[in-house]
């Protein structure tokens, strides 16, 4: 019996609930309060044109709106607040209506608070989604009965009624799930830190700040993973509450997850075990290493090694990153939507020997691509620029080429929609030619989001 989630239940039934967004993440929320007989008002800034598809999800059940322009001015008198992801929570009508009594909380923080089982999380700039999902397989393939959720998945507060004591929870959470949570997991996990949705966090601290909530409420016996290679979260050790483990894929360490001959080991003073040899990795990519590295750490007290190495042995990837979609004439075209820093790009670009054609660009999510420069002269032969950051890729490369005075020809076109960009590619590739679509930018300009930009590039690949 979950005691804490029987009072929960009790509790919100005489409350008046405010649920703010209605997206993928809050829908199933609004149906299970509902389901528990709470009073809910749904909130989003869309016009209802917009939201024909989640009207139509909640069709029938007795929840009141507030949408369109000036939408968060009816947020008043309500005694709980669910914010959606990416919203601050420090927007004067949020903070205004805290301020009168309201309790700001958020789907992911109930459920934290809420959940029997243990958690595993993880966070990161990059690799944090293909990370996840190899530590819920490896802890699926040991026989656990494993939950997939957080920024990825299913939203889990719906489901936990039925999550069991013995289940274990594996959770992706970004910095904005992180900006306010104060129950940390009891295995995290932080891939790495760069600049990143410096369009919404004030600033590149207080997006570290959101990203070390994930450790920061950790008791002594839990367990954090970090990256020795990365500057930002090698530091994080000193402030950690509980264990600590590094991975490392260029350092010696006397502790921690290493390579060695070629391999992935565990090390500590007293042995080293074996995980598995990088070239038995199905997915591609030196980063893809260091994700398995990091799943590794955080597994390997509950699985035995053998299952970890069958993983990556199997493990085909996970959509939208550096997802084969179609071998065309000898051209290979690959989707990693997902790539929406220039930090992404770079790393999936390392994993070609050749030049590529590169198709890149979105929205700009304040973030430099002053480092994109370099690796667009070293790895592309064609680069073709699609939406509003266009214009700061290329001058990225222009700005590189000029300063270093090297020799680079990369071919830049310039396209104006999705279908005139994937012809445009394969009008410029020969036999042996590799096309990625690798942004280097955020979907928002075009698209509601990375997967349906990833839907219509391979949905335009497969009619060429």
């Amino acid at each position: 019996m979950n005691v804490k989630l029987d009072q929960f239940k009790k509790d919100i039934r005489n409350k008046r609930v405010a649920v703010l967004g209605i997206g993928i993440s809050n829908i199933p929320l609004i149906k299970y309060l509902i389901n528990l007989g709470v009073d809910v008002t749904a909130f989003d800034k869309n016009t209802p044109e917009n939201l024909k598809d989640a009207f139509q999800e909640l069709e029938g059940l007795p929840v009141k709106y507030s949408v369109g322009s000036g939408y968060l001015s009816k947020l008043k008198g309500f005694d709980l607040i669910f914010r959606t992801p990416g919203m601050r929570p420090d927007l004067p009508e949020i903070a205004e209506a805290v301020a009168n009594g309201a309790e700001l909380t958020s789907e992911m923080e109930v459920f934290l608070d809420l959940c029997p089982a243990q958690v595993f999380a993880v966070t990161g700039s990059d690799g944090k989604t293909t990370t996840t999902t190899l530590i819920y397989k490896i802890m699926s393939a040991e026989g656990y009965n494993c939950w997939l959720g957080g920024n990825i998945g299913t939203p889990l507060l719906s489901k936990i009624d039925e999550v069991r004591e013995s289940d274990k929870v594996i959770l992706e959470l970004s910095s904005f799930q992180l900006m306010t949570i104060k129950n940390s997991p009891s295995v995290a996990v932080i891939t790495n830190i760069s600049p990143n949705h410096l369009d919404v966090h004030k600033s590149l601290q207080e997006y570290i700040e959101a990203k070390k909530n994930i450790f920061l409420y950790q008791k002594s016996e839990d367990k954090l993973v970090l990256n020795f290679d990365n500057h930002i979260t090698k530091a994080f050790s000193s402030e950690a509450k509980g264990k600590y483990i590094y991975f490392s894929r260029t350092a010696s360490l006397e502790r921690g997850v290493v390579i060695k001959d070629n391999k992935i080991v565990v090390k500590d003073k007293e042995k080293e075990v074996d995980i598995v040899d990088v070239n038995d990795i199905l997915i591609p990519g030196v980063h893809n290493i260091e994700n398995y590295m990091a799943a590794t750490a955080a597994t390997i007290d509950y699985v035995k090694p053998e299952t970890i190495a069958k993983v990556a042995a199997t493990f085909k990837g996970v959509e939208h990153r550096i997802e084969l979609v179609r071998e065309i004439n000898g051209v290979k075209f690959y989707n990693s939507s997902i790539d929406s820093s220039p930090s992404r790009t770079i790393a999936a670009l390392s994993t070609f020997k050749n030049k590529v054609i590169l198709i890149a660009g979105g929205k700009d999510k304040g973030i430099p691509y002053e480092p994109l420069g370099q690796v667009i002269a070293e790895k592309v032969k064609v680069l073709l620029l699609i939406g509003a950051t266009a214009p700061r890729i290329e001058e990225a490369y222009n700005n590189y080429v000029h300063q270093t005075d090297i020799e680079s020809e990369v071919k830049i076109i310039h396209c104006n929609t999705y279908e005139e960009v994937v012809k445009k590619a394969y009008s410029e590739a020969v036999p042996g030619d590799c096309v990625i679509l690798s942004p280097a930018s955020t979907s928002f300009d075009m698209f509601k989001n990375f997967e349906q930009r990833g839907n219509v590039f391979k949905e335009l690949v497969n009619r060429l």
